[in-house]
């Protein structure tokens, strides 16, 4: 695509990395086939091409208005778009980069950056997450029924023991899983034990930087970015041989950090050295004898949700599939499983109306065949998922710690 960028855009880092991105779209239109956003409402504005042509106009002077800004937070960053783009844009990219210009060009209303503030102020940090989760429950039972189930149950996690293994692997404990689902990582840690691999948790990590990031609130994301970095570099310098995330969405960030710390002449080569390690816990495992944990697969007829981050994020589209039928699984067929379920970070929160239309598509397909059970392998997607379903919504992993636990 021909690009002509304004002149105070030209030669900042912002520009560049964005003309290069704008060039490499040829406005085919095959991305629009799996939007979930033009799909839904059939504007081609809210769906790739369109919002890739808006931040175009927008990088080559045009008006910076509330309406382009409505349809670029229309976008769920679901990146189904760029798994069927044939030239390999990066849309993820070009639109935070669009995001941000139009952030720091136009002022939201004081409820809009309320709101998001309170996100980024909240969702990152476990404790006090938990506070205010913990008062939610309490007042579940008086409040609206549209409010509380919303609010989810609480797992407990069984203490781990201290495992070593000559094998060792980093895993980011996350912010809102740590406190809801604390029993995953757990789980996680338990399995790979069993194969021979140590999971490392390290205290200083904390959030992924995600929430912050997906905000537009660059700055602070980069903060959290290189708190990680410096929380795991004595264990990178060690040796660990990956670093994973059981939620797909913090694992995709993490595979984000060397192009958002790029330009950081401190932290660029850290940053892709972690980029590097990154692999979620279905890479690891594919490649394992998993014979050694034992599994006697229930009779449970089982819908596998594949998140946007697992499948067109982290590119590993049908291994946790695998996974499971290879164990002797049985999997129900899901129709349109390409497609986001709505839960998109703090999508849900933001832009409910459009995030409950995609749910109820979502949970149609999932539940078509009658599973018992419906497992997925990211967090949001899950209390999403569960918000809106009478069956029962897990963690894929869970599947795996049965027999695990009970040696």
């Amino acid at each position: 695509m021909q690009t002509n960028l304004s002149d105070h855009l030209v030669n900042t880092v912002a520009g560049k990395r964005a003309e290069k991105i704008l060039r490499s779209c040829v406005h085919c239109g095959f991305c629009t086939a799996t939007c979930p956003t033009y799909q839904l409402l059939g504007d081609e504005l809210d769906g790739p091409r369109g919002r890739i042509y808006q931040i175009k106009q927008l990088f080559e002077g045009g008006e910076v208005t509330a309406q382009v800004r409505t349809h670029l937070d229309r976008c769920l960053t679901c990146r189904s778009c760029e798994t069927t783009c044939p030239s390999g844009v990066r849309y993820a990219e070009l639109l935070d980069i669009g995001r941000e210009y139009v952030e720091e060009s136009l002022p939201r209303p004081l409820w809009q950056r309320s709101s998001r503030w309170l996100l980024r102020k909240i969702l990152p940090y476990p404790k006090r997450f938990g506070f205010l989760l913990g008062l939610g429950r309490l007042s579940k039972p008086v409040l609206p029924a549209v409010l509380a189930d919303k609010i989810p149950l609480v797992a407990k996690a069984d203490s781990v023991a201290s495992i070593s293994c000559a094998r060792k692997v980093l895993l980011l404990d996350g912010c809102v899983q740590s406190v809801i689902t604390p029993d995953v990582n757990a789980m996680a840690s338990r399995i790979f034990a069993r194969l021979g691999i140590e999971t490392v948790r390290v205290a200083k990590a904390g959030c992924c930087g995600a929430v912050s990031s997906h905000l537009s609130a660059n700055a602070e994301g980069r903060r959290f970015i290189r708190n990680n970095i410096d929380a795991w570099w004595p264990y990178i310098e060690q040796g660990v041989e990956a670093i994973m995330a059981t939620a797909s969405g913090c694992g995709v960030m993490l595979q984000d950090y060397g192009q958002i710390m790029a330009d950081d002449r401190h932290y660029a080569e850290k940053a892709a050295r972690v980029s590097a390690l990154v692999k979620d816990p279905a890479e690891i495992l594919s490649a394992l004898d998993l014979s050694a944990l034992a599994i006697k697969p229930s009779s449970q007829r089982i819908a596998f949700h594949a998140p946007c981050t697992l499948q067109h994020g982290l590119k590993q589209t049908g291994v946790v599939e695998k996974i499971l039928r290879d164990l002797g699984y049985q999997l129900v067929d899901v129709n349109d499983a390409h497609l986001c379920c709505g839960s998109a970070g703090t999508y849900s929160i933001l832009q409910p109306a459009i995030s409950q239309k995609l749910l109820t598509a979502k949970l149609h397909h999932l539940q078509a065949d009658q599973p018992e059970l419906i497992v997925t392998a990211n967090i949001g997607c899950q209390m999403h998922l569960q918000s809106g379903s009478e069956i029962p919504v897990r963690h894929w992993l869970s599947l795996l710690n049965v027999s695990v636990s009970a040696n």
